[in-house]
């Protein structure tokens, strides 16, 4: 499939992936911005900016902006994690110039008091919503406690405290500072052609300003440490681990993805087996997540309480800390075609390439195609498996355990 790239007068780059084959074009923002990007006093943010540009602009209001992707039957949705910002939209072809007229509309909005005010409880009731959920306030624990001070471990949603402090003032000044241009990839996948992009590129956003935004680099290491949070109204226990992993600029990130795939995946992994098949867990999980110069393992458990102990002794044993993985030609294979029947199936559909295309090209400046992807997979070999499960030892994490009985950490 043929892919493009240029870059406008004042720094916002366009990618395009387009095939003529596709029923259905997307489009998306990738603003190089999340809670690692934010000081203590701005905690929250990035999710609340995103919220924002929902609620209006100079030429639209927040109906308006929702009844003009629904005119041309378009789905659209935006999401904040660490490190960015996706706004997106995809429609049928014949819609995109409306459909996206509306998307960069947003990326430059209003930011009205008004809104502000109205929004703000909105967000404080999302942060309230997820101090209800176990595995959220696992996750929170865990991972702050990992990465200490490093940017890494601030809390996506930020806290109840600090978005009531949070000023639409400040929000300005953070929107001024990281929505540049030359912070934001544009990106393009799906039915269209490469003038027509350009062209509504250069129309809806050639005019934005701002000054180049900069982002805190530095390797993160784990803390390894163990804490146990009573909450005596939960009927499970839920655990999050992390661990140390390759970051996003190594080239053993595939290795990576498919060691958790082994270890961990939702079925057919040794986790599964261990725990889920015989019944000793409803939840039993590894995943890797890449970073801007970090990575990180995510282990999560949930269990009947007198079980948690044991259960992570056992999940102690599937890691084999400072022992040789043992792994076999075939499960190395099975693995690889569990995350390459992924890549394909999600490389079917435009909305599916628009983030693959997107995040590679802003954090690795290059295009990748679903080949590319899959042949990098490919090549992935025992040894490099083995290598990254003893560069980046699994256990012991460190552990946020949430439920209705505390206990100490496991002798394992």
């Amino acid at each position: 499939m043929p892919f493009h790239h240029e870059t406008l007068e004042n720094g916002l780059e366009i990618v395009a992936e387009l095939d003529d084959r596709a029923y259905s074009v997307a489009a998306g923002f990738f603003v190089k911005t999340g809670s690692r990007d934010e000081t203590r006093d701005l905690a929250g943010v990035s999710h609340f900016l995103e919220h924002m540009t929902f609620k209006g602009t100079p030429r639209r209001d927040a109906l308006a902006v929702n009844r003009d992707f629904d005119k041309v039957g378009a789905r659209h949705n935006a999401q904040t994690s660490e490190e960015d910002t996706l706004y997106y939209v995809s429609c049928l072809p014949e819609y995109l110039d409306p459909a996206f007229d509306v998307l960069a509309d947003i990326l430059r909005p209003s930011l009205r008091e008004d809104d502000f005010q109205t929004e703000k409880q909105v967000i404080i009731e999302e942060i309230r919503m997820y101090l209800d959920n176990p595995m959220s306030v696992a996750y929170e624990a865990a991972k702050s406690a990992h990465f200490r001070e490093h940017p890494l471990g601030n809390s996506i949603l930020g806290t109840v405290e600090s978005i009531e402090a949070l000023s639409a003032d400040q929000m300005r000044a953070y929107f001024q500072n990281r929505y540049s241009p030359s912070n934001i990839v544009l990106a393009f996948a799906g039915a269209s052609s490469w003038a027509e992009t350009l062209e509504l590129a250069q129309r809806r956003c050639g005019s934005w300003e701002g000054p180049p935004a900069n982002r805190f680099l530095s390797p993160a290491a784990g803390t390894r440490q163990f804490q146990s949070i009573k909450r005596p109204e939960d009927h499970q226990q839920t655990i999050v681990g992390v661990s140390d992993a390759p970051p996003l600029e190594s080239n053993l990130r595939h290795a990576a993805s498919l060691l958790a795939a082994i270890l961990g995946d939702h079925t057919g992994s040794r986790l599964y087996w261990s725990l889920i098949d015989p019944g000793r867990a409803d939840g039993a999980e590894l995943t890797y997540q890449d970073y801007n110069q970090a990575g990180a393992f995510y282990t999560f458990l949930s269990c009947e309480p007198e079980s948690v102990v044991e259960n992570l002794k056992t999940i102690a044993e599937v890691y084999r800390p400072g022992v040789n993985l043992d792994l076999s030609e075939l499960e190395l294979a099975q693995a690889k075609n569990k995350v390459l029947a992924r890549a394909v199936l999600r490389g079917e559909r435009p909305m599916g390439r628009l983030a693959t295309l997107g995040f590679h090209w802003m954090y690795h400046r290059k295009y990748q195609s679903v080949e590319d992807e899959l042949e990098l997979y490919s090549k992935v070999t025992r040894e490099d498996v083995e290598h990254v499960h003893a560069q980046w030892p699994l256990w012991p994490p460190t552990i946020a355990s949430v439920g209705p009985l505390t206990h100490s950490a496991p002798k394992c």
